[in-house]
């Protein structure tokens, strides 16, 4: 295999002219110079340089050929070094979120102008897509992160080596009929609704539904009765 180190070499001598002016380019001895032209020449089994008055040209056949594709490797690996440097320091690269509905309409747009504020030339790759679905799509490296509602504890969806940031809480309230006893308390415990008789908007099971049954069974220590819900 040819060494790139002499391939960008022998370009600097074409481009320059000269070995002293490619020396003086690259911060060489002459001899360096020499040397490295000397050893790629031995690799590629062929002369690469002729003399031309006090400077040198690349030969027509192999010199030409030569300095010309050395030129386009060192070419793609710079521009490899770029982008790696770019997805080091966040400027590049690919972002692939999945959110549910009601993320997607209130803080990932905002969260996205920010990011896109520190970041203008990464690409996005936005999708709509409920829990679990979406932490699935994580888990087996489909997508970077996604907003979900977090499993309860002990779930396998929980359990399962990802990364979890809680980014809030979700308030529930309870909605009683006008006349209830409870409608005057303000803030109402879980215990005080054992008895009551629920509508459920939650596919079941989901994980808000999930959430919901743990919180009564842990609060206090009953299941909700849900007599109407989602079907």
């Amino acid at each position: 295999m040819l060494d790139l180190r002499r391939l960008r070499v022998l370009s600097t001598v074409v481009s320059a002219g000269s070995m002293a002016a490619a020396a003086e380019r690259l911060s060489y001895t002459p001899s360096a110079v020499s040397q490295h032209l000397a050893a790629l020449e031995r690799e590629a089994g062929v002369r690469l340089l002729e003399r031309v008055g006090r400077g040198v040209r690349p030969t027509a056949a192999a010199g030409r050929l030569l300095a010309e594709q050395g030129d386009a490797v060192i070419d793609r690996l710079a521009a490899a070094e770029a982008a790696l440097a770019d997805l080091r320091t966040g400027r590049a690269g690919l972002l692939r979120m999945r959110f549910f509905a009601t993320a997607g309409a209130s803080f990932v747009p905002p969260a996205l102008a920010i990011f896109r504020g520190r970041h203008p030339d990464a690409e996005l790759d936005l999708a709509m897509q409920e829990p679990p679905d979406s932490v699935h799509a994580v888990r087996a490296g489909e997508a970077d992160i996604a907003i979900a509602v977090e499993p309860v504890a002990g779930s396998p969806e929980r359990d399962n080596g990802l990364c979890w940031t809680q980014l809030l809480d979700d308030e529930y309230f309870a909605i009683l009929p006008a006349n209830h006893p409870l409608v005057d308390r303000g803030d109402v415990a879980l215990a005080d609704l054992a008895q009551e008789q629920w509508v459920d908007t939650e596919p079941q099971p989901s994980p808000c539904s999930e959430i919901l049954t743990s919180s009564f069974a842990a609060a206090a220590g009953f299941s909700p009765q849900v007599i109407c819900g989602h079907r």
